[in-house]
């Protein structure tokens, strides 16, 4: 039986969002939001018929033509223009999850009734997203300030019978999917184009994904930390819960105590160590994932708040009276969070590289570069390289977008929040991250086979035999890119029950 997501004015959070990703739900409007969208759009009609006095994106031009004043018979006109020549987006096409975001996240906003659109945009909107139509739209074009402008134009021009979709796997043009569908063009009313292209959609898509891979990863490089750990054979004792309640931050608390379950029953950890102290990147794993776990704790919160917000404008206020002229499409909160997200995880992949480094070092009676006949082996050698290539590349990918600024739409939008750069930046941070550590379970896994008999937990043990179905134990030099490539899909289908807390 079909599932349903009703569009209302509770909270969008990011375990609903993950069902509706992945069960594939349908969306349909709630009673309550199909009033507030109606009775939006009919105080904006009267407003209009009443007055001719000047309103921003209503009846004048944008941006700096803010001051031109649009007559009431060219109102539709100046809507379809709008999103005609805003969209000017280039670079890497985005890809389909985050579309599909950008259309849920886009209807939330518009559902509150502060946007003034009418019933037939967001229903075609709906339309869109329940049947997988995903429109074409490219990472380049954005500042983040005035809203994402080129690419949620570049999300509505299929609404007018412009652009391109992806339909049934099928790349087509807006005109033939109307055709397809029959389906009549919108004639986009007042300030119906400049409510699409204003918000913050693009950039809350591209957060919201990366969250949902961030918080998986999190969850892995805690799993596959505590698997070098054995194959190390580090001490447990740093991860005592009395060590973590002196220095009470939650992350650092939570990942000791996952930690040690993910180890209990090991008998490699139980074993009677030579070494005193390890390694701060096996010894300070509470200490540094824990604070990317804290740091996903507040993006998360703020983009809760991001995707439960009216980020358009100008806002329509029906019982104050009063349309508003503002500035919730600024991206700042989004680039600074963003930011601040791919610092965070570059950390764990650093960590990640560094034990890595060490597993392949000779140390603690492990075989250099864990072949058994090195030299005419030079066995994991170079996943270790190609770890190191990736870290140096996230510190580069890290610099911060939010810092920058520039000046457009002749001197009227003079401060810009970047946080387009920010997300797709963020983005392939995150696929570095799954890449570095896939790398550290390569060689973890391998390590681990050295210190036979002695065996690690049942936890790990289940972990690595599906592992081992994908990825072998090497004996002697294989061609490595197949065994992280399979690595690295390992991952990414890896069953987690609970990891969004």
């Amino acid at each position: 039986m079909q599932k349903y997501h009703y569009i209302s004015s509770a909270v969008l959070d990011l375990q609903e969002i993950s069902e509706i990703l992945n069960e594939n739900k349908l969306l349909e409007l709630s009673d309550e939001s199909k009033l507030n969208i109606r009775k939006s759009r009919e105080y904006l009609d009267k407003k209009i018929k009443a007055s001719d006095k000047p309103v921003y994106g209503i009846n004048t031009g944008f941006g700096a033509l803010c001051n031109v004043k649009i007559n009431s018979e060219k109102l539709t006109e100046l809507q379809e223009n709008l999103v005609r020549s805003h969209a000017c987006g280039t670079g890497d096409l985005v890809e389909g999850e985050i579309v599909k975001l950008m259309l849920l996240l886009k209807i939330q906003s518009l559902s509150y009734g502060n946007s003034g659109v009418s019933m037939e945009t967001v229903e075609r909107l709906i339309e869109m997203f329940n049947l997988g139509i995903l429109p074409i739209i490219y990472a380049q074009g954005s500042l983040g300030a005035s809203g994402d402008l080129a690419p949620l134009a570049h999300l509505s021009l299929p609404l007018i019978g412009d652009g391109e979709v992806v339909y049934e796997n099928e790349k087509i043009s807006g005109n033939e999917l109307l055709n397809k569908l029959n389906w009549e063009p919108l004639k986009l009313k007042s300030k119906e184009g400049l409510a699409l292209l204003n918000g913050t959609q693009f950039m809350s898509a591209h957060a919201v994904h990366s969250l949902l891979k961030a918080y998986r990863l999190s969850y892995l490089a805690d799993l596959i930390g505590a698997i070098s750990m054995d194959a190390f054979d580090c001490n447990l004792s740093p991860f005592d819960e009395l060590v973590h309640l002196v220095r009470p931050h939650r992350g650092q608390i939570k990942t000791a105590e996952r930690i040690r379950n993910f180890l209990e029953g090991s008998e490699i950890s139980k074993s009677e160590k030579e070494n005193v102290q390890d390694p701060y990147s096996f010894r300070c794993i509470p200490q540094v994932h824990g604070a990317t776990k804290d740091t996903l704790a507040f993006v998360r919160k703020t983009i809760k708040t991001e995707i439960n917000s009216v980020t358009d404008n100008p806002n329509i206020f029906i019982e104050e009276d009063k349309i508003i002229s503002g500035g919730n499409f600024h991206g700042q909160p989004l680039a600074l969070g963003m930011d601040y997200l791919a610092i965070a995880l570059s950390e764990l992949a650093n960590i990640s590289e560094r034990r890595t480094y060490q597993l392949v070092s000779g140390l603690r009676g492990l075989p250099h570069f864990l072949v058994e006949n090195p030299g005419l082996n030079s066995g994991f050698m170079i996943p270790q390289y190609t770890a190191a290539s990736i870290v140096s590349q996230n510190k580069q990918l890290c610099t911060p977008a939010s810092v920058d600024s520039i000046v457009s739409s002749n001197g009227q939008e003079d401060h810009v929040s970047m946080g387009s750069n920010s997300a797709t930046k963020l983005v392939k941070v995150v696929e570095n991250l799954n890449s570095v550590l896939a790398i550290e379970l390569f060689n973890a896994s391998q390590a681990l086979e050295f210190r036979m008999p002695k065996t690690t937990s049942k936890i790990l043990q289940d972990t690595l035999k599906d592992f081992r179905k994908e990825v072998p134990f090497l004996k002697e030099d294989r061609v490595m890119a197949p065994f992280i490539q399979k690595s690295k899909s390992f991952l990414e289908n890896y069953s987690l029950s609970v990891y969004l807390d």
